[in-house]
């Protein structure tokens, strides 16, 4: 059972939400997080990546843009940009892509749950970038980036939250990109307390995208307690910020991957490897996106090609070898191109699907050799690995679109 509690929101006041919400802090690099913030100088990027308020030789992680993020936050706070909330709620938030909308509960979840597993990972995370969130969250005291949570859907949440819809938005607004946000507080104590006791029924609740900041939530909370010996468990330092989506709402698009060089092989050794465990046949000049499970595109000297995974490699059960993602690694890029280990081989680059398949032909012809494209991983496939307590290869996973920052800020004291 998972504990979801309301918390004290920080956020925006009404006027400015549409210009402080801002794209996680990862899907950018400092330059490009510079550019975003001189398009928008509100964006809550200026928060999360206060080293765009120093000169490029200041280290990303220097301990000054730690303390820069905290005087931004508490000058947001003391200007009105920021408002804080003056009852513990809930909020309903709305994100809507290309007509498709999903709705998500806006919480606190339990680092207890995340130890336990009650809330279950499905990546490895790597301890620099902890680092970094750690620092963050611990200088600002506040946990800014909301984590990206699936549960399977409940009836009794999904009603309440359609309820709630039905009132007068606390924010609605499209984003440059598209996006269309829209927010609705929860502050009805009946509504409150069935939302928590419908999620004392739910057994598992499942990262979805955010696997670093979680962990750095976990750890700022496991420091807080060593600090205070005498917790009780109910300090706000013991849940973390969240947003928490039934799966059936859910869209995971492919991660596709291009690789630099042949390994040695020439075209035609390469293609002959391939029909070891791929059957494949060329498509011509026409991008090709895979419409099945076991199925991918190949983009190769100007030309795209349909594989298609033999029977054998089909029949495959273990919820970890059987993901698109494993099928390539182990079939393809490892035995045929060298690729062993992908986290660290600077050869291989992986391309998330919202940039579609004219940006597989864009790398090929400018620094890449061949491009892959996949048939998305599902939801349920990620439940299948969680709940087996394994992991998913890297890059698995892509999903859109992004939460926004800054819109919810969750205060540890």
């Amino acid at each position: 059972m998972a504990s979801i509690k309301p918390f004290l929101c920080i956020r925006p006041n009404t006027e400015v939400a549409h210009k402080v919400a801002a794209l996680p802090y990862d899907v950018f690099n400092r330059k490009e997080a510079k550019q975003e913030i001189e398009r928008e100088p509100k964006s809550f990027l200026r928060i999360d990546r206060a080293e765009t308020e120093f000169s490029d030789e200041v280290d990303t992680y220097d301990t000054r843009v730690y303390a820069k993020a905290k005087e931004l936050l508490d000058q947001g706070i003391a200007d009105g940009t920021y408002v804080t909330e003056e009852k513990e709620s809930y909020y309903v938030y709305e994100l809507i892509m290309q007509g498709r909308s999903q709705t998500g509960l806006v919480a606190c979840a339990s680092i207890d749950d995340y130890m336990n597993n009650t809330i279950k990972k499905h990546e490895n995370t790597r301890e620099e970038k902890e680092i970094d969130r750690i620092n963050h969250v611990d200088i600002c005291n506040a946990q800014t980036g909301p984590i990206f949570l699936a549960y399977r859907a409940h009836t009794v949440v999904n009603e309440i939250i359609a309820k709630v819809k039905q009132d007068a938005a606390l924010y609605a607004f499209t984003a440059p990109d598209g996006i269309t946000h829209n927010v609705w507080k929860m502050d009805c104590e009946k509504d409150i307390n069935e939302i928590k006791e419908a999620f004392q029924e739910v057994d598992s609740i499942y990262i979805a995208d955010g696997h670093h900041r979680a962990a750095s939530a976990v750890k700022v909370g496991l420091k807080r307690r060593q600090e205070n010996p005498n917790y009780t468990g109910q300090e706000e330092f013991n849940y973390f910020l969240s947003v928490l989506f039934p799966h059936d709402q859910l869209m995971i698009m492919p991660y596709n991957r291009a690789v630099q060089g042949m390994n040695g092989l020439s075209k035609n050794e390469f293609l002959a490897g391939l029909e070891k465990n791929f059957v494949l046949h060329s498509v011509g000049n026409l991008p090709y996106e895979p419409t099945e499970k076991a199925s991918f595109g190949m983009y190769l000297e100007n030309e795209w090609y349909a594989l298609r995974a033999k029977p054998n490699l089909r029949e495959i059960t273990d919820p970890v070898a059987s993901l698109d993602v494993s099928l390539m690694q182990d079939y393809l890029l490892r035995p045929l191109l060298g690729i062993e280990d992908p986290r660290v081989d600077k050869r291989i680059d992986f391309i998330g699907g919202i940039r579609g398949l004219k940006e597989l032909e864009r790398r090929v012809k400018e620094d890449m050799t061949v491009a892959f494209s996949m048939y998305p991983t599902s939801i349920v496939e990620l439940f299948e690995v969680s709940d087996a307590g394994k992991l998913m290869p890297p890059k698995s996973t892509w999903f859109e679109p992004k939460l926004r920052s800054g819109l919810f800020i969750h205060k540890l004291s």
